[in-house]
């Protein structure tokens, strides 16, 4: 074997575990699969029930839902717990119309932090 060969084949034998590993954790991040509300839907009032899927399990005692009101202010909201492993639910009660972004945040199997904003509107009731 040439010296060259052996060097691309030195290469490559260490290279393709290195590779294989950042694919794999790549793979397991959370990714926002569907949303209801949906991105810049416009839905109807009060109560608005909130359910986020994502393409991996992940740890809902560990991951955050907040509204922020049309004012900005926020709120916690709870996650129900009989949602699916890849799945936060809950419901936002009292909504008056206006312009409300849901933001998450989940804690992936991996162990890594994802984060995103929904934005939507609730109609007069």
């Amino acid at each position: 074997m040439r010296a060259g060969h052996r060097v691309l084949l030195t290469v490559w034998l260490f290279a393709s575990p290195v590779m294989f590993l950042m694919a794999r954790s790549a793979v397991a991040h959370a990714i926002l699969l569907e949303s209801s509300p949906s991105a810049n839907a416009a839905v109807a009032g009060p109560s608005v029930p909130i359910k986020l899927r994502f393409n991996v399990r992940i740890d809902a005692t560990r991951s955050r839902l907040t509204l922020v009101n049309p004012d900005a202010s926020t709120q916690s909201l709870a996650i129900t717990k009989d949602a699916s492993a890849d799945t936060l639910a809950s419901r936002a009660q009292s909504l008056n119309p206006g312009e409300y972004r849901i933001r998450w945040q989940v804690l992936a199997s991996d162990g890594h932090i994802t984060r995103g904003e929904i934005p939507f509107q609730v109609l007069r009731r």
